[in-house]
């Protein structure tokens, strides 16, 4: 045995543990914040959820509970939760994924039960209105995790949103054909990539200023168009043919989720397709093996021949086209015509989805869902005349963005090379 054997093993093996208490902490705060809203803003009487609408083929009645007994029931299941990720993180475990995902549905069912005291929510309504505002934050997430998988900060995803919605309204108007209209705003969100990656990869201008500028830019850019070209000729350049909902037979007629999954638009079922693709090609194919490589170490990546700045070049376009698809539903589906700064600041949250989302592709399009879901609730929720005041709702989708990206994601490490211009040599 060698003298450098023996010196290893003479060395004991230290094992670091670390206890993790960001999710029991923040579980914390919102069961005590539920339980203070529940005990000093009661609510009694019944809370109606309805399960399907008139025009559901499989028909499930409304169920009905006491408003003030189940919320606190519910609260108390929360408190058990957040009990059981403290003994985790005492124990140095790390908790099992189920405990944070059914914590949030008791803690959305608790807040609508004590929101709906006396009055009806309609849970298919709220679902499709959650997906309906989800894709375009989806598409966008996944934009930005390719960008910056590859080793650029889209911050412009905002930029290619509007300039995707803007060119989607007037080429589908030109042309009544809403593919054509989605290939337009598709070539919209690559011109401002084509920008992006030019300024950073090429000229090495600090990437998040040229994202800003950019979304300035083309912000100012529509805002002025739509004013001198579009607002005197609505009939023949602003008013886009739109997609229609495709229903799948069987699947669109299962109770709940069928409606909310299955009888939508094309851009929709495109999204389902794009995370596939995009998750299985980021992890499964030569592609994303390089654009990774590329991502965490383009020197190494740059040694075994891969050309470091042409791949992230085309790879942001290809971003800058996923994320026009986003812009295209504002006009495609959601309005039928370009207004004004109609994207409303969903490019930021989209790239907060990719941060929440660990610059995972399948994770970035769960938060999308999730900040989807909060937009929709806050509209629910002003429906129900609940007692929060009405700024507090304005800004729901803001405060629940901040929470998961911070609460959450606050420690995480993105690409390691991301934001960072590659010099070769």
């Amino acid at each position: 045995m060698s003298v450098a054997t023996l010196a290893a093993s003479a060395v004991p093996h230290l094992v670091v543990r670390v206890r993790r208490i960001k999710l029991p902490v923040t579980l914390t705060i919102v069961t005590v914040g539920l339980a203070a809203l529940f005990l000093f803003a009661p609510r009694d009487g019944q809370s109606v959820f309805r399960l399907s609408d008139d025009a559901a083929v499989i028909a499930l009645g409304d169920v009905a509970v006491p408003s003030a007994p189940t919320a606190w029931i519910t609260v108390a299941i929360l408190a058990l939760l957040t009990v059981w990720t403290w003994l985790d993180a005492a124990a140095y475990r790390r908790s099992n994924l189920a405990v944070p995902i059914v914590y949030a549905i008791l803690a959305v069912f608790a807040f609508l039960t004590w929101s709906a005291a006396g009055g009806l929510v309609p849970v298919t309504g709220l679902l499709f209105g959650a997906m309906s505002l989800s894709v375009p934050l989806v598409f966008g997430a996944l934009g930005g995790v390719i960008g910056e998988r590859v080793g650029v900060v889209n911050v412009a995803i905002e930029g290619q949103f509007l300039l995707g919605a803007f060119a989607a309204a007037v080429i589908g108007s030109i042309t009544q054909n809403p593919f054509i209209g989605l290939l337009g705003a598709m070539v919209g969100g690559v011109l401002v990539s084509f920008v992006l990656a030019a300024f950073s990869i090429k000229y090495l201008v600090d990437q998040v200023i040229v994202g800003v500028v950019l979304n300035v830019l083309v912000t100012g850019l529509t805002s002025f168009l739509y004013g001198v070209v579009l607002a005197n000729n609505e009939a023949a350049l602003n008013s886009p043919v739109t997609f229609s909902r495709w229903k799948i037979p069987v699947l669109g007629d299962i109770p709940v989720l069928g409606p909310v999954l299955f009888d939508q638009p094309f851009i929709v079922y495109l999204m389902y397709a794009a995370v596939i693709l995009v998750a299985w090609g980021l992890y499964r194919t030569r592609w994303g093996l390089r654009l990774r490589a590329v991502g965490e170490h383009p020197q190494a990546a740059d040694t075994v021949g891969i050309r470091v700045n042409t791949l992230r070049f085309w790879n942001v376009s290809l971003a800058g086209a996923i994320a026009g698809i986003g812009g295209a539903y504002f006009t495609l589906v959601s309005v039928p015509h370009f207004t004004k700064e109609m994207t409303a600041g969903l490019g930021f949250i989209a790239l907060a989805a990719v941060i929440f989302g660990r610059w995972d592709p399948v994770r970035a399009a769960l938060a999308g869902l999730l900040f989807g879901f909060a937009t929709n609730l806050q509209n629910l929720l002003t429906v129900l005349k609940t007692p929060i005041p009405s700024e507090f709702m304005l800004m729901l989708p803001y405060v629940v963005t901040i929470l998961a990206v911070a609460g959450f994601a606050g420690q995480i490490r993105g690409p390691a090379a991301a934001g960072k211009p590659y010099i070769k040599g």
